[in-house]
């Protein structure tokens, strides 16, 4: 059982809480590690449907530890053992089920990267966000000069980037960054609330295609992107989902869709 990432399920929704609170959550190899093993075992259960990630405490992830940080400036670090040792920072989006950051503090550096890595991102009214990257004498780590400006594009991850701001929840939203500001006292029950509706009303099998298909498409034009959605429609109204979608409806009751993963 890991101390620094704790994970319950209910309903079909996994709770992944970042556990280091004294330290507003500083990622550490540890931590990142409990976390990738945790997403990998929830995509693989057929009891989780949607995985929602939070902080423990005022934070959600503060940034990479200092101590940490310190060590590899200290020591150096062999950049090419180093890859082969960890996942890629990416890995979330590779997990075949929703999901969804709800950011209750502060969301820095790799903490933001890895919010950024979710599908959906709600956010404490008040929250603070910020790259750091370079207030740190560091470049755009991990990712995130692929990621942010898909989601807000160039100009304004750019100013992201080179000043390391802090952006509060509410412009976080303006600019893109975040789907939803929820008062704070409110967040988890109201991103837990959301995830329990797609774990009940959503097929598994086609929000693992929809993740896929979102993500590969950022990589594809446009003609090959038709292609693709056309040979998956089509395999989609011989699927036993698309059957059940269908009945339900008419019969007015709730669906149930086949979970993803072994039970």
């Amino acid at each position: 059982m890991s101390e620094v990432v704790q994970k319950q399920v209910q309903d079909g929704v996994a709770i992944l809480t970042l556990n280091r609170p004294d330290r507003l959550n500083a990622w550490t190899t540890e931590m990142e590690h409990d976390y990738f093993g945790m997403l990998e075992e929830c995509g693989n259960s057929g009891e989780v449907r949607v995985i929602v990630v939070t902080g423990a405490g005022r934070g959600f992830c503060a940034g990479a530890d200092m101590q940490d940080l310190k060590e590899l400036g200290d020591d150096g670090v062999d950049a090419d053992r180093a890859a082969q040792e960890r996942r890629p920072q990416t890995f979330p989006q590779s997990i075949p089920k929703p999901i969804i950051a709800a950011i209750n503090g502060a969301c820095a550096g790799i903490g933001l990267v890895q919010a950024l890595m979710c599908d959906l991102r709600f956010a404490a009214d008040g929250a603070k966000l910020t790259t750091a990257f370079a207030r740190r004498g560091l470049v755009a780590e991990h990712g995130i000069a692929w990621i942010l400006p898909r989601l807000v594009g160039p100009a304004r991850a750019l100013d992201l980037l080179l000043s390391g701001r802090v952006v509060l929840a509410q412009e976080a939203q303006e600019l893109g960054l975040v789907n939803r500001v929820l008062a704070p006292e409110r967040l988890l029950e109201e991103t837990l609330e959301y995830a329990r509706e797609l774990a009940a009303s959503c097929s598994p099998t086609s929000m693992a295609t929809i993740k896929r298909q979102v993500y590969a498409d950022l990589q594809r034009e446009l003609p090959d992107a038709l292609s693709d959605a056309d040979r998956l429609m089509l395999d989609s109204f011989t699927a036993p989902d698309f059957v059940e979608g269908v009945t339900s409806f008419l019969e007015r009751r709730d669906p149930r869709f086949a979970s993803l993963g072994a039970a």
